[in-house]
């Protein structure tokens, strides 16, 4: 739960480029398990992980959030559960598997209780987050195709963040040793954020301390990560070493100090990472909540991006093959698929200080997604402003990364405080939500430097 966002400032160190490559070895475990970097299903399908965190132990009551989340075209959802020391206990377990069974969802079920060990004296430690695990293992049994434990929420704080790798890898033997065969997935320590390195630098030993080879690694991305080169150094790191990792918790870009939630997205696409945004909604913060007081009908900023914007759930999320009756059954929910050559309205020539192309990212029945690239011309820019006049009635509903106006069918985009400032040919992008009804063509985009 991220109602602490606030992180020692902590600036991300430049990665050793010189690395070990190992080779995971196959893993003996029935159900979902590891092969390589990646998570496959029991018939050797590779399953990429696209979906939310659903706070259930604060909201036992929302049991329709399974159904929303899986209408909105998610493949998993990440369950919060309470082991009894902080939160809970949750002994509704087999109730919430049977709702993600029913919406054909793959449960990943974490203890919260473990937030922040060893900085927040109210947190269990992971052996305490294991013994809760074995109290549930007569409902766990035999759902391994269904379902992944992530022992422990951000089991280490900031404090002592080098107990992380013996607490870890005695958490995994003793899963191991009391006979479950489920994949583990293991959250990094600094709540999650790893800025010390802990788990990246240990990463080996905490896999190889798993019998069955059937553990994945899990960063939780916030602020620490609010750059594209932070984000991909870290990711970097690990796809080099072939370690498996998903992305368990990260929020957006509100700001320039927040998350890069962008780079985030396109490379988890572009890397085949699995991901999974906080959250689904009950943190009264129209920052992390997706949905506001659950409806699905009121998406948030957030919530809209996430779900129906570029490399986002809806354009990348595939059903688990368990649910199905073939490798690459779409999910429930269509996704938003972007046309073959995405129309583009060309960057206007002539002496201005800056140029505009807009492209339609992605759409679907009654709505798109309209993506913008400003680029300075041949001397920089202090900021910038795009204008454009909807050809067929669309409009939009929701934006980032720039201010919007309109009247009508014009449309006015002015940039926010971060991206404003473009070096001469330097460039940067903003992108929002519309409808359409029909025809949406593109319209001729003017950008107006200052």
């Amino acid at each position: 739960m991220k109602r602490r966002l606030a992180i020692l400032g902590a600036s991300l160190l430049a990665i050793a480029a010189s690395m070990v490559v190992f080779s995971a070895p196959a893993s003996a475990a029935v159900g979902l398990h590891i092969s390589g970097r990646n998570i496959v299903e029991a018939n050797g399908q590779t399953f990429v992980m696209r979906g939310v965190n659903h706070p259930h132990v604060w909201y036992t009551n929302q049991t329709n959030s399974f159904a929303d989340i899986k209408a909105l075209g998610a493949n998993t959802v990440r369950v919060v559960l309470g082991s009894g020391k902080r939160w809970g206990p949750s002994t509704d377990v087999a109730n919430v598997i049977s709702l993600c069974k029913q919406n054909r969802l793959i449960c990943v079920l974490e203890v919260h209780d473990t937030t922040g060990y060893g900085e927040d004296s109210a947190a269990a430690t992971l052996d305490e987050a294991v013994d809760y695990w074995i109290s549930q293992k007569s409902v766990l049994a035999g759902q391994e195709s269904y379902v992944a434990i992530n022992i422990g929420n951000e089991p280490i704080g900031n404090t002592n963040a080098a107990q992380w790798t013996s607490a870890t890898t005695g958490a995994i033997a003793k899963m191991r040793s009391n006979g479950f065969q489920h994949l583990l997935m293991i959250d990094a320590p600094n709540w999650g954020q790893d800025w010390q390195y802990v788990m990246r630098d240990n990463a080996q030993t905490v896999l190889n301390a798993d019998t069955l080879h059937n553990t994945v690694l899990s960063i939780h991305m916030y602020d620490v990560f609010s750059t594209a080169a932070s984000i991909t150094a870290y990711l970097d790191r690990f796809q080099a070493a072939g370690w498996p990792l998903v992305i368990g918790e990260f929020g957006w870009q509100r700001s320039s100090s927040n998350v890069d939630h962008e780079t985030i997205l396109a490379e988890s696409a572009a890397r085949g990472l699995g991901y999974l945004g906080w959250s689904w909604s009950g943190n009264t913060d129209p920052y992390l909540d997706m949905a506001t007081g659950f409806n699905p009908a009121q998406l948030t900023t957030w919530g809209e991006r996430i779900f129906n914007g570029a490399n986002g759930i809806k354009a990348t999320a595939r059903e688990a093959t368990t649910y199905s009756s073939g490798p690459t059954a779409p999910p429930t929910t269509p996704a938003t698929t972007p046309p073959t050559t995405p129309p583009t309205s060309a960057p206007p020539t002539g002496g201005q200080g800056c140029t505009a192309a807009y492209t339609v990212a992605g759409q679907w029945s009654g709505g798109f997604q309209g993506t913008v690239r400003v680029t300075a011309g041949g001397t920089a820019i202090k900021g910038w402003t795009v204008s454009w006049t909807f050809p067929n009635g669309q409009s939009v509903t929701q934006a980032w990364s720039a201010t919007i106006t309109s009247s009508s069918s014009s449309v006015t985009a002015r940039n926010v405080s971060y991206n404003g400032s473009l070096a001469a040919g330097a460039g940067t992008e903003f992108g929002f939500l519309g409808s359409w009804n029909g025809t949406n063509g593109v319209p001729a985009v003017t950008c107006t430097a200052s």
